[in-house]
Parts: C-alpha cells; structure tokens; sequence
C-alpha cells in the first residue's frame, strides 16, 4: 500500500471573507493556515501534498507557500477549472463560481495512486486528526466495500461568532461509523449554542453542542475519485437547468450516495480539538490569539 499522501483544497476566492483568504498570515513570522495544516501532517507522517488551486493562483500560490513547501515535501500542483467538465456539457454563459468540493478533488484524479486525506486551505484542523487519519489509512484497505474515514469535530468547536456556516451534520452507529450527512448550510449560535435554518431564519433549530460534523477533512481511496467522476455529469444534468450560476457538487452529496448503496463506509474519528477558520474577517484576530497561544504553549516552533 502506498502511503497517504495530503491533498489542499485552496481554489476558492472566500467570497464572503472578500479575498484569497489562504495567504493571509496568521502569526508575526508570516505562516498562514496552510502552514500549520502543513507542520501537522509532516509530523503524522505524511510525506506528499497536492495542491488544489485556480490556474491565476499559481504565482502568487508558489511565493506564498509553495517553494518553501517544496524543500520539505514531495510537492505537486493541479487546477480546478470550470471548463474541465464531462464530455457534452458546457459552463453555463455568466457561470463564475467553482464547481463545488467534489469537483475539486477530481481535479488531481491523474496523479493520487494511493489513500489520501482531504482539507481545506483555511482551516485549522489541530494534530489529532493528522495521526488518526493517516494511522486508518495506513492500516486499511478497500475489500468489497471502500473503507473511508472522517474527522469528526464537535459542532459547538467549529462555529464563528461573526456569521452563519456551512457544516456536514453527521450521524454515526453505535461503532462509529457515518450512517447519514447533511449538508446545513445555515449554521449560527443562537444562546450558546449551534441552530441551522431551512427558511431564511424564520425558524430555527437547535443541535446539540457534540453533534459530529465534517469540516472536510476526509480520507479516501482512489475509489472515491473513481465514484465522484461516474456520477458528475448526472448532478450536471440535473443541477444546471434548476440552478446554472451557482449549483455545487459537494463531497458529503457523494459520500451520501455511496453509502445509501452500501458501497462504502465511513469511520468517523471525533475529535476534542477546536477548528480554527477565517470564514470571515472579523474572525482573524481570534485566529490569530489562538495561533499565538499555542506558539507560547510550544505547539509550534516560531520557525517551521
């Protein structure tokens, strides 16, 4: 078995954090999130990282993090573009926006040959779940199913006090594995506590504070990108006459379908450490405290 390699997500703009997001520094010695995801999986054992960015980001994308990556990584680049699309189908006239999660992973399709765990560029996932991702991976391959993992973070741990998120809500058996994701793309704290909305904040809903949810930090097989690239042009069909700017194909939609057809499963490892992310601006400084804590603590080293 090949060992699992890492692969970035870091092709969105952050459209409502108003910027590249991914580059902004987090701490006094300039690392950005990336950094820290990067420091994280190098200790678990990852020795290989894939980035998945928008063509325009290369240069920008290199200055920033990827040359310094490269002296201590293996190091590969792919691009999520609207036009790399199934054959016969074309990017709606006006269509600007990404084609969701899922879409992005097929973009590096070509080159994954192994397991590999899945992030995203501006979250910061703690180092718990690097260990235990890479360890499952590691020690279990696909037989007649997929044998897939999650990182499982309590939902109260994961939201932002400046706005509402986008959470996959999880349910899992009494073994821990994933029966059920929904996609809550309404999430805010209300009293304290996590509530999603289905009609615009008229009602809301209150979850419990350890609800298991997915930040995307996923660990797959190739089979997953096998699945994701046979079912896109059916989503495309369906999704692009009801919403042609803005329809998303989204891992969860995916991972949902696989195990509704008991292709898969999916072993969710909870976790107690708390996300960080920059959803918004008004979420930086808090960011930013927390990353500064942590140096003080000797998490990590000032210079990495």
């Amino acid at each position: 078995m090949n060992k699992p390699c890492l692969v970035i997500m870091a092709a969105g703009m952050g459209s409502r954090y108003g910027g590249l997001k991914q580059m902004d520094p987090m701490d006094d010695q300039g690392h950005i999130i990336m950094d820290f995801s990067i420091h994280d999986a190098r200790e678990a054992g990852f020795e290989k990282v894939i980035f998945i960015i928008k063509r325009e980001m290369e240069e920008i994308f290199r200055k920033t993090i990827g040359n310094r990556v490269e002296e201590r990584m293996e190091t590969a680049y792919v691009f999520q573009e609207l036009e790399d699309l199934p054959e016969g189908i074309r990017v709606p006239e006006g269509r600007v926006k990404p084609w969701g999660t899922a879409h992005a992973l097929l973009a590096c399709r070509h080159i994954v040959d192994g397991p590999f765990v899945a992030i995203n560029a501006d979250d910061y996932y703690g180092k718990q779940s690097f260990r235990d991702l890479f360890a499952y991976l590691s020690s279990h391959e696909d037989d007649d199913q997929y044998r897939f993992v999650m990182g499982g973070y309590h939902l109260i741990n994961t939201l932002t006090d400046n706005g509402h998120v986008s959470r996959g809500v999880c349910t899992t058996d009494d073994n821990g594995y994933l029966t059920d994701i929904t996609e809550r793309t309404k999430i805010i704290k209300l009293d304290g506590h996590p509530a999603y909305t289905e009609d615009d904040g008229a009602t809301w809903n209150i979850l419990p504070d350890l609800t298991p949810v997915s930040m995307n930090m996923w660990g797959f097989s190739t089979g997953f990108l096998k699945e994701t690239e046979q079912r896109f042009e059916k989503f495309l069909r369906e999704a692009i006459p009801e919403n042609p700017l803005k329809c998303e194909y989204y891992i969860p939609s995916v991972v949902d379908e696989l195990l509704r057809e008991k292709k898969a499963t999916v072993k969710v490892i909870e976790t107690p450490d708390k996300w960080y992310g920059v959803t918004y601006k008004a979420d930086k400084p808090m960011v930013m405290e927390a990353i500064a804590r942590m140096e003080h603590e000797g998490l990590y080293p000032r210079n990495f």
